[in-house]
């Protein structure tokens, strides 16, 4: 994520231990996760447009072991 939006911040937090027995939660967590991140490359893009690029940056991983990705993206100087 740092490499392909170069972001001013990046939070990413593993919210597994919310999920448990829930769906697609796995014993050792590394299933639920949420993103903050504020990045120049979203400066005009919609949230569909900006969830799309996350999306696509992290294809690999959402292909594997990831069940559910919660998304905040802004770009600088939007209020949050």
């Amino acid at each position: 994520m740092r490499v392909a939006f170069l972001p001013e911040s990046l939070d990413v937090t593993d919210e597994s231990l919310l999920h448990e027995g829930h769906a697609g939660h796995r014993p050792g967590g590394e299933t639920h996760f949420r993103v903050y991140i504020v990045s120049p490359a979203f400066k005009g893009k919609s949230r569909i447009e900006r969830h799309r690029m996350i999306n696509s940056a992290l294809a690999a991983e959402l292909a594997g072991s990831v069940h559910a990705l919660a998304i905040t993206a802004q770009a600088p100087g939007e209020p949050g």
